[in-house]
């Protein structure tokens, strides 16, 4: 009779544990299978939506290129807000989008795209200073400068992304720790905070989904 009882329970277990790995199965491969959300407003053109996209710029980074929209045609890429005398976020930032220039150096259709909010001070030679400490190739990762106001406004307008001064903080800025990431037809598809080990594990796994989809 013991031996019927522990039988039972031992067949309970097992089914309980076999639902159990079926139903994280299935969760997975619907996340997989689902979608990236766009960011933004959208509006209906027509028979067609309309959905909100990183509007037109002109920066210079690192090595004196310009860069603008045309830079990202066809590609894949993920955009952030920083300054390099920041002591607060930044250090943690620049780290782990170290870790997604890592992960993606096979990716030719992925590029990075760093802007700073302190044009005054990171210049086009300290920028080029910067990127080579932190052993990078400027074809993939562009640290861009430019008008101040500019770049305050694609920040806030454009990416949804925090980006002004502010002289009641340590070091006279305040800006989002977010990384925006950006299909190739220039929306956004995620927001990650990049202070966060577990958020960035998220965008590299959704940087294969959108490749996968071939980045729209």
């Amino acid at each position: 009779m013991k031996f019927m009882k522990e039988m039972k329970l031992s067949f309970t277990s097992t089914i309980n544990l076999f639902v159990t790995f079926s139903v994280l199965f299935l969760g997975a491969c619907v996340n997989r299978d689902k979608p990236l959300p766009i960011f933004g407003e959208r509006e209906l053109v027509g028979a067609d939506t309309v959905y909100h996209t990183i509007a037109p710029f002109q920066f210079v980074d690192q090595d004196s290129a310009s860069v603008t929209n045309a830079t990202f045609e066809d590609k894949i890429y993920v955009a952030d807000f920083f300054f390099t005398s920041c002591r607060t976020i930044c250090p943690i930032m620049k780290t782990q989008m170290v870790r997604v220039y890592e992960a993606t150096k096979e990716m030719p259709d992925v590029l990075l795209l760093s802007h700073t909010i302190d044009p005054e001070y990171d210049t086009v030679a300290l920028l080029h200073d910067f990127a080579e400490r932190l052993g990078v190739e400027s074809k993939r990762w562009h640290f861009v400068t430019g008008k101040k106001d500019s770049i305050y406004k694609i920040a806030q307008t454009s990416y949804f992304a925090t980006a002004m001064e502010d002289k009641s903080e340590p070091d006279g800025f305040i800006h989002s720790g977010a990384f925006l990431l950006i299909d190739k037809k220039g929306r956004i598809r995620g927001k990650y905070d990049g202070t966060k080990e577990e958020e960035v594990n998220r965008l590299i796994v959704d940087i294969k989904k959108l490749r996968s989809t071939n980045g729209i």
